[in-house]
C-alpha cells in the first residue's frame, strides 16, 4: 500500500481549554475539584499554564510540522455571568486563533469541552429546557466576534460521553436512576459541596456528564442544531460538526447483542442530528469486548494503559467503518491517544492507528484530518496529573515544554504526508 495521505489531509493534536489553560475558577468542574470530599486526585491550578503561554506553544506545535490545532474555548470566561461576556477573554481567544493562522495551524475550535459555567448550575444545568438558547447564545457571540478565523467548529466535544458514564454513575448515586425523581436522589456529600460553590443546591446541579437520560439527550441534541443553524446563519463557510468517544465494540459468541446495543446506544442515539452536520468527530482510544455475561476483561497477557484501556490501536480503523457505514459525511479525527509513560509504546500506537486509517482511506473512507490527543501532558480531570497522554511533556514547576520523540514523529509523518520517510 502506497502510504502517502491525500494531499489536503489535516495533520495536528488536540487540548481542552480546561485541562490546559489553568485557574479556569468560574466553571463547574472547578467547584467539583475543590468540594469538600473531592474524588479529583490533584487541583488543576496553573494547569500548563496555556492560557499565558499560548503563543509560543503554537509556535512549538508548528516547529514540529503539525498543521491543525484542535482546541476548545472556555465558555466559562466568555460569559462569566449569564448574558454578561468578556471582552478581555474574546479578545485572547481571537488571539489565540491569529496565533495559529500566523503559525500555519488550521484552528479546530470545539465550543464545549465538558465544563460549563458555575451559573448554569444555578439555573438546573444541562435539565434546563432552556439551555439550546443560552447554549447557541453563547455561539452566536463567538461566532460574530471569531467566527472570521474559524474554519472548523465542533459544538461538542464527546456528547455521548454520559451515556458510556451513566451505568458507573448510577452505581454511586450521581445520577438518579431511571424512574427515581431527582428530589429524592441522594448523592455523595462531595456533590452537594460543589453545589454550594456553585452558587446552588443539590437538586439544581446538572452537569454535562449527567446528560444521559430521555429528557436531558433531547435538550443536548436540541442544542446542538440551533447551535449550528446560528453558526450557519452568521458564517456559511464553517464547517460545523461534532465529535464522539467510540470503543470499538468487539463480541465473542453469545455477546453480539450486548455490542450491538452498545453501538446503538453511543452512536445510533445521536445519528439523527449528526446526518446534517459538514463532518464528524471521531474519537477512539480502544476496543470493548463483550461475552454473554457482559464486559469481557482484557487477556492476562494484554498490553494495558495508565487508564487500563487495552492496548489495541487496530480500534481506530475498525470503528472509521463502522461510523462511515452509517453517515455520508466526512470524518474528522479529533482525538486518538494513548497514556503511557513509555514514548515507545505511544510511537507505535499512532503508526498503527494510522495504517488503520490509511487502509481505510484505500477504500474509499472520507477521511479529512488525523488529531493526537494531547498536544501536552494536562490534567486529566479526576485522575488529576497521573495520566501522561501528551507527545510534550511539562516540568508543572517551572512550565518548560519537553518535546517527545512522539512529537517528532508525528511532526515527520505530518511534514512528509506520509508514513514512509
Amino acid at each position: 500500500m502506497e502510504n502517502l495521505f491525500p494531499v489536503n489531509f489535516i495533520w495536528g493534536s488536540s487540548t481542552a481549554a480546561y485541562q490546559v489553560e489553568g485557574n479556569n475558577t468560574n466553571s463547574d468542574f472547578w467547584a467539583e475539584e475543590h468540594a469538600e470530599g473531592s474524588p479529583y486526585l490533584d487541583k488543576s491550578g496553573d494547569a500548563v499554564d496555556h492560557y499565558r503561554l499560548y503563543r509560543e506553544d503554537i509556535a512549538l506545535m508548528a516547529s514540529l510540522g503539525l498543521k491543525a490545532y484542535r482546541f476548545s474555548l472556555e465558555w466559562s470566561r466568555i460569559e462569566p455571568e449569564s448574558g454578561q461576556f468578556s471582552r478581555s477573554a474574546i479578545l485572547h481567544y481571537r488571539d489565540v486563533l491569529q496565533t495559529c493562522h500566523e503559525f500555519g495551524l488550521t484552528p479546530i475550535v470545539a465550543l464545549h469541552h465538558f465544563s460549563s459555567p458555575n451559573w448554569l448550575m444555578r439555573l438546573g444545568g444541562w435539565a434546563n429546557p432552556n439551555i439550546p438558547d443560552l447554549f447557541s447564545a453563547y455561539c452566536e457571540v463567538v461566532i460574530r466576534e471569531l467566527g472570521d478565523l474559524i474554519p472548523y467548529v465542533l459544538t461538542f466535544n464527546e456528547v455521548n460521553l454520559p451515556i458510556m458514564l451513566r451505568d458507573v454513575f448510577s452505581n454511586i448515586g450521581v445520577i438518579p436512576p431511571v424512574g427515581i425523581d431527582t428530589k429524592s436522589w441522594s448523592s455523595p456529600k462531595w456533590r452537594e459541596s460543589a453545589a454550594k460553590l456553585c452558587g446552588t443546591t443539590v437538586d439544581q446541579y446538572f452537569t454535562f456528564h449527567m446528560i444521559s437520560d430521555e429528557a436531558s439527550i433531547s435538550i443536548l441534541k436540541e442544542a446542538h442544531l440551533k447551535a449550528r443553524e446560528v453558526i450557519k446563519g452568521i458564517q456559511p463557510n464553517i464547517q460545523v460538526g461534532l465529535s464522539m468517544a467510540l470503543s470499538d465494540f468487539q463480541s465473542i459468541p453469545g455477546g453480539e447483542a450486548l455490542a450491538k446495543k452498545k453501538w446503538k446506544d453511543n452512536f445510533g442515539e445521536y445519528a439523527d442530528i449528526v446526518k446534517g452536520d459538514d463532518f464528524f468527530g471521531l474519537q477512539n482510544y480502544t476496543r470493548e469486548v463483550y461475552g454473554p455475561n457482559g464486559l469481557v476483561k482484557p487477556a492476562d497477557e494484554a498490553e494495558l494503559t495508565q487508564m487500563k484501556y487495552e492496548f489495541y490501536p487496530e480500534a481506530l480503523g475498525n470503528v472509521i467503518r463502522k461510523v462511515a457505514k452509517e453517515l455520508n459525511i466526512p470524518i474528522i479525527i479529533t482525538e486518538h491517544g494513548i497514556a503511557t509513560d513509555d514514548d515507545s509504546r505511544r510511537i507505535e500506537f499512532i503508526r498503527r492507528g494510522l495504517e488503520g486509517v490509511q487502509a481505510c482511506l484505500a477504500e474509499g473512507i472520507d477521511i479529512r484530518g488525523y488529531m493526537y490527543w494531547t498536544s501536552f501532558d494536562n490534567f486529566e480531570w479526576n485522575s488529576g496529573y497521573s495520566m501522561t497522554f501528551g507527545i510534550i511533556g511539562v516540568d508543572r514547576g517551572t512550565q518548560e515544554r519537553k518535546v517527545k520523540e512522539s512529537a517528532e514523529y508525528l511532526g515527520r509523518i505530518a511534514h512528509n504526508n506520509s508514513l514512509d520517510f
